[in-house]
C-alpha cells in the first residue's frame, strides 16, 4: 500500500529544462479533479520542479461552469494560468496550506476563498498492477500518440470518462499530460466559504477547461506535464526574471 504522505510529503523543488527541445514542464503531484454533489470541481496542482520556481494550485469551478485558478507562489504567469487562465473568468493569489494527517488523507486549506477540504486516496488492485508498470516507462513513451491513445483508453477503463490527455491548452500551447501512478478519491468533504459542498460523485460527462476534457471521477495523480513553447523570446526572458539571484 503506498504511503502517499511519505511519498509527496518532501517532493524536492528543482528549478530544471525538460529533456525535450523546445518544451517547458512542470512536475509534481495533485489531485486531477473531484467532483462535487453541489455542482462544484475543486483541483489542486502541487509542482515543486518546473522551469521557473516552485507553486501550487487550487482550481474551482462552480456549479455555473466558471473556473477560477488561485495561486500559492512568485507569479501568475509561470503557474497553471500560464496555461489555463485564458479559460478563467479569475485568476489571483491565495495561500494553499497542505497538512498530511494519515499516509492517504490530506488537508487543504485556503484562506480567500475560505476553503477546508479533507480527501482521501485508494489504490484499486487494478492500480496497483499498473502504477509501478506506468512509473517505470520512459519519457519518450509519451511521444506517440498511439501510447497516448492507449493510456487514454485504460483512464475509461478505470471510469474516468473520456478524458484527454493531450491536446491544445486555452492558452495555445500544445500540451501532453503525463500521470505516471494514479489513486482514486472516493472520500472527501470540503467547505467553500462556509458552504457545504456534499459528497464525491462521478460525473455522466467529462468536465472541460476550454477543450481539455478531464476526468470524469475523482483522481490524484503524481506525474508531470509537458507544453511545446510558445513564444521562445518570452520563455527565455520569464526564465532569466525567476532565476534565483545570487
Amino acid at each position: 500500500m503506498t504511503d502517499l504522505a511519505a511519498k509527496l510529503a518532501d517532493f524536492p523543488a528543482i528549478r530544471g529544462r525538460f529533456p525535450w527541445p523546445d518544451h517547458e514542464y512542470v512536475k509534481g503531484w495533485g489531485v486531477f479533479v473531484l467532483p462535487f454533489e453541489s455542482g462544484h470541481i475543486l483541483c489542486l496542482r502541487v509542482f515543486p520542479e518546473n522551469d521557473f520556481g516552485p507553486y501550487r494550485t487550487l482550481w474551482l469551478r462552480d456549479p455555473a461552469g466558471a473556473w477560477s485558478i488561485y495561486v500559492d507562489g512568485a507569479r501568475l504567469d509561470t503557474a497553471c494560468p500560464r496555461y489555463y487562465g485564458a479559460a478563467c473568468v479569475h485568476t489571483g493569489f491565495a495561500h494553499i496550506e497542505l497538512t498530511w494527517t494519515k499516509p492517504r488523507t490530506l488537508r487543504v486549506r485556503m484562506d480567500a476563498p475560505s476553503l477546508e477540504w479533507t480527501l482521501t486516496a485508494s489504490e484499486t488492485p487494478a492500480l496497483r498492477i499498473l502504477n509501478p508498470i506506468s512509473a517505470a516507462l520512459p519519457i519518450a513513451s509519451w511521444r506517440p500518440r498511439a501510447l497516448i491513445r492507449a493510456r487514454e483508453l485504460l483512464a475509461r477503463a478505470l471510469g474516468m470518462g473520456d478524458m484527454r490527455l493531450s491536446g491544445i491548452m486555452p492558452s495555445g500551447h500544445t500540451g501532453t499530460l503525463m500521470p505516471q501512478q494514479m489513486f482514486l478519491i472516493e472520500r472527501s468533504t470540503a467547505v467553500l466559504d462556509g458552504v457545504d459542498l456534499g459528497s464525491p460523485v462521478h460525473l455522466k460527462e467529462n468536465p472541460r477547461i476550454g477543450a481539455i476534457p478531464l476526468p470524469s471521477r475523482g483522481v490524484l495523480a503524481i506525474g508531470q506535464a509537458t507544453w511545446r513553447i510558445l513564444d521562445p523570446a518570452e520563455y527565455e526572458r520569464t526564465r532569466l526574471e525567476t532565476a534565483p539571484q545570487a
